[in-house]
């Protein structure tokens, strides 16, 4: 039985959870938050297995509930997304910044609306078993990161650097690149999981918050170093040669659209052993099968270890293909990605 805990000012809203709920024998709505203060209360006093919260939680701020939620009564978080507007984008940055797993559409009602509320339980499902970690108000950390070096590496200068990422990817990725300097010396390009719609708050948040230019991808626009790139809705990205970006409406692989397969067999054809891979935290393998190419073509990879990623399943699957030449926690990855793209 997965237990739900909503938090919603949104009467409307709370009925569409409610009502999927009672289809699913599997799933349990135990109570309902009308605020994000009242959502901490509730998920330390009755122990869900997942919280969902509204985006719009009227005088809170979605993120800082998140957070609260993370350092107090650790348990997996979505945000879920009932109303369009503008300002969803740049809130859903905050709240996956803040340890959400995933922002997800509402359980639409209705007679032809079934697929909505059977990919809302589906979800939730799935996130209620990621094992999150306690946060805590101020990090310190004196260790040094260990890296476990799988293969010996090249000395060959990076061109290019290929991103892909899933369940936690957006707080990882920030990590990453607020670490970069601002004279990088080499396009990055990613692709992070997520609900159709938010992508363009994630490159907003960044860009503000980082010494690099972020921006949603373009097709046809010139590579540009120190520049992030990151795959639009439903489109797959990759490089047009070494010079340009390419961003198509191909077919998904392996389910996924865009793709971390597509990205890095991309890179991998025009870098060759310039390339650079970096597979973060995610659920399951998108990844794996394009890091194959990268790895005949001589380029690198970097894995996300184990005890910092939120979810293991897409470094794991890499690790296991013995396509890996680092295994890192996140916080010595920026480093690693620095180094090697000035080797030589």
């Amino acid at each position: 039985m997965i237990r739900i805990l909503l938090a919603t000012p949104t009467p409307d809203l709370e009925e569409l959870v409610k009502s999927a709920a009672e289809i699913d024998p599997s799933v349990e709505l135990v109570g309902v938050a009308s605020t994000g203060k009242g959502a901490v209360r509730m998920t330390r006093k009755l122990l869900p297995d997942i919280v969902a919260v509204e985006l719009r939680l009227a005088g809170d701020d979605g993120a800082e509930t998140v957070s609260e939620i993370m350092i107090t009564a650790p348990t997996p978080v979505v945000m879920v997304a009932y109303h369009d507007g503008s300002q969803l984008g740049a809130m859903s940055a905050r709240a996956l910044e803040a340890g959400a797993l995933a922002v997800i559409p509402a359980p639409t009602g209705g007679p032809h609306e079934q697929g909505a509320v059977e990919k809302f339980l589906s979800t939730v499902k799935a996130m209620a078993q990621v094992k999150v970690v306690r946060q805590w108000r101020k990090k310190t950390n004196g260790n040094r990161p260990i890296e476990h070096a799988v293969r010996p590496a090249s000395e060959t200068p990076i061109g290019i650097v290929g991103i892909a990422a899933s369940t936690g990817g957006p707080t990882a990725i920030r990590s990453i690149l607020k670490e970069l300097p601002s004279d990088f010396p080499a396009p990055i390009l990613i692709v992070q999981h997520m609900s159709n719609g938010f992508i363009e708050g994630v490159a907003a948040s960044l860009d503000a918050a980082i010494a690099l230019n972020v921006k949603v991808g373009v097709n046809g626009e010139l590579l540009r170093p120190g520049t992030v790139y990151l795959a639009p809705d439903g489109h797959q990205l990759g490089v047009s040669g070494k010079s340009r970006l390419r961003v198509v409406d191909e077919a998904p692989i392996q389910g996924f659209k865009p793709s971390g397969s597509y990205l890095f067999g991309s890179i991998a054809r025009a870098f060759k052993s310039e390339s650079l891979a970096v597979v973060l935290t995610g659920m399951g393998d998108d990844g794996t099968e394009g890091l194959r190419a990268l790895h005949v073509a001589g380029g690198k990879v970097i894995a996300q270890d184990e005890r910092s990623s939120v979810v293991f399943g897409m470094p794991k699957s890499a690790i296991s293909a013995g396509l890996v030449d680092f295994v890192l926690p996140l916080e010595g990855i920026a480093a690693k990605i620095t180094a090697l793209a000035k080797a030589g």
